[in-house]
């Protein structure tokens, strides 16, 4: 007996701290932090210390950037479970660094470097640079606008490249006129061209063509180019072809990319020269010029290189002929590949690579080494970078607007090129709080910005005007939370344009809680035939908490009533058990019982409509007469 008693009780206990887990769950999604954390520290003390609550409080104090009880809660979690989320020990370590622990945040360093760089190319991670981790995936501080292009197809499209209005780039869209090759089962690539406007800051598109040349396309692979700053020269890659145009193989079979050069003459792309350092027993390609035009950098596979392919540069001579190429170095170069290099008027070199700490696949990175041979690239985070490939990035000239190609998910094909635009842009976000019952305005509402990681960013008070605003990145999703006592929570959501200036509107209408005599929530529902409280109601309920905690003296009642479905007698004594249950759960939450003068079942002899017995009603009449009331009997 005491066995079937024991397993009862254990039951109950752990059916209790589900419902608690959820309630707290629902107040955490939507960002009532302060009550979230009350109810996962209930949890914990009643025995439920899981992973989920534990991580759960961290990430309470680490929105509210109380980084003390953050590491706190973090620590408890990550020390008894192995299998955490490397996000966790991400913001443990910034907990702890914010409250100066850099011995133990330094310890947790080398398990997130081992959790993170599996992979043995990963470089150049340690406690000075791991703010990348969350850079690389957060937009937080970054406002860019991306578009993946209108001309973009469902095969690759690739290597925008612009110049004197027009952008080049490679494509395998012509299916019906090249042969597939083995590697995806795609066509060819080819050189195309097409037209490039600006329109008041919109950027508009021709139809793309071939490039204008009857030699440059063959059969077989043509991609990435690069002009000079006289429009005369254009560099670019082939698959190694011999004097037939038909492709040319080493001893292992193999056929090799190669960089040419092609001479602009009546508007045509002729003479088409092969640059002297190519081989046919490895390969070059994805050449870039420097600002001046004396440098060519390009992709190699050649042996002495550091990785699977580096980057080179070789002088171009006055006479037309070259130097001899030299690797870039360790600063650039990894053990993988590093690839297509851009490099920028104001010398900022541009590449992607596999081979350090990413994202995922190749990103795109920059670097000041041209000006600082000790530069160390920087990975540009998201949104440019994704866990799939980046590449091929170009910016223009005149303004922070450019190109790269991505085969991320959501595009129209294998590879696609995104337009993007990072000119400064600001927004603001204002409104008026109101009080949702009169529509007068409400001074000294708590009023949060909460970005999209759910990171409590700005707070301020309504001015006497019921006024706030917050000024905004453009391009981001914000929620806005509004908070008074003795009033329920309001949420709007706003997303910002990529309009620099505009002002978004996002009033707040806070739904008071006292009325005259009564504390009015929501409808508290129970299931068929039950009386148990939900955790639907005890997130209404928890109104009621609130309010009589900041209300001390104040003294209740509570009637529940039911509608004329079922006997008399049963909806008495079913509204009599439910009012109980109510009262059982407000005295659960710490107030005494002495505050609630009765709690009293009224059944249907109250009903508000005409849905008495045997009258047929519908279930919204019917559910009109399922309520409860929460009279105020004292202040």
């Amino acid at each position: 007996m005491k066995t079937k008693l024991f397993i009862f009780l254990f039951a109950l206990s752990s059916t209790f701290m589900v419902a608690q887990k959820k309630l707290a769950d629902k107040f955490f999604e939507n960002f009532a932090y302060v009550k979230a954390t009350e109810l996962y520290e209930e949890a914990v003390k009643k025995g439920d210390s899981s992973a989920h609550v534990l991580t759960r409080l961290g990430d309470c104090y680490y929105n509210n950037s109380k980084s003390q009880e953050a590491a706190l809660w973090y620590g408890k979690a990550l020390n008894k479970y192995n299998s955490i989320n490397p996000e966790y020990i991400f913001k443990y370590i910034q907990s702890l660094r914010s409250i100066g622990n850099y011995v133990e945040a330094d310890k947790w360093l080398v398990k997130f470097k081992e959790i993170q760089s599996g992979d043995s190319r990963v470089k150049n991670f340690d406690a000075n640079n791991l703010d990348i981790y969350e850079e690389l995936a957060s937009t937080e501080d970054v406002v860019v606008e991306i578009e993946n292009l209108a001309f973009n197809t469902p095969f690759s499209d690739f290597g925008g490249y612009t110049a004197n209005g027009n952008m080049y780039f490679a494509s395998s869209r012509h299916a019906d006129l090249k042969k597939n090759y083995g590697w995806n089962d795609e066509p060819f690539l080819d050189l195309f061209v097409v037209s490039v406007t600006d329109n008041e800051g919109k950027k508009e598109y021709g139809e793309p063509d071939f490039i204008k040349s009857s030699k440059i396309n063959t059969a077989y692979h043509e991609a990435s180019v690069a002009i000079t700053n006289d429009g005369q020269t254009i560099y670019f890659t082939r698959d190694n072809v011999d004097k037939r145009n038909k492709l040319d193989y080493d001893r292992k079979g193999t056929s090799h990319l190669k960089l040419y050069k092609a001479s602009l003459q009546e508007d045509q792309w002729e003479a088409i020269v092969e640059l002297p350092f190519n081989d046919d027993y490895f390969s070059n390609g994805h050449p870039t010029l420097s600002p001046d035009n004396t440098k060519l950098y390009f992709v190699s596979d050649r042996e002495g290189g550091l990785g699977q392919t580096d980057i080179y540069v070789v002088d171009i001579l006055e006479d037309g002929k070259y130097g001899q190429p030299k690797n870039l170095g360790p600063k650039v170069n990894t053990e993988g590949r590093e690839m297509f290099p851009f490099i920028a008027k104001d010398s900022t070199f541009y590449f992607s690579s596999d081979g350090y700490l990413n994202l995922g696949l190749l990103d795109i990175y920059k670097s000041n080494i041209l000006k600082d041979d000790n530069a160390e690239p920087e990975n540009l985070g998201a949104p440019y970078n994704s866990g799939y490939d980046d590449f091929a990035f170009f910016k223009n000239d005149s303004n922070d607007t450019g190109y790269f190609s991505s085969n991320r998910p959501g595009g129209k094909g294998s590879d696609d090129i995104y337009g993007f635009n990072a000119e400064p842009c600001q927004q603001k976000i204002e409104g008026i709080a109101r009080d949702a019952k009169t529509n007068e305005v409400l001074a000294g509402v708590e009023v949060k910005l909460i970005n999209s990681s759910g990171k409590i960013i700005s707070t301020v008070i309504t001015t006497v005007t019921g006024a706030y605003e917050f000024d905004a990145d453009c391009d981001k999703s914000y929620t806005v939370l509004g908070s008074k006592k003795d009033y329920k929570d309001d949420l709007k959501k706003v997303v910002t344009s990529f309009e620099d200036g505009k002002v978004n509107k996002a009033d707040l209408y806070l739904i008071p809680l006292i009325d005259n005599n009564q504390i009015v929530i929501n409808p508290i529902f129970f299931d068929f035939d039950k009386w148990n409280i939900r955790t639907d109601a005890e997130y209404e309920l928890e109104h009621i908490v609130d309010v009589m905690r900041e209300h001390p003296e104040m003294v209740i009642k509570i009637e529940s009533h039911t509608d004329s479905r079922g006997s008399d007698s049963y909806n008495m004594k079913l509204s009599d058990r439910r009012a109980k249950s109510t009262r059982d759960y407000i005295l659960s939450r710490g107030i005494t019982a002495e505050r609630i003068e009765s709690a009293i079942g009224y059944g249907e002899s109250q009903l508000l409509n005409k849905c008495s017995n045997g009258v047929k009603c519908s279930s919204e009449e019917h559910q009109l007469n399922r309520r409860s009331y929460f009279y105020i009997l004292k202040r």
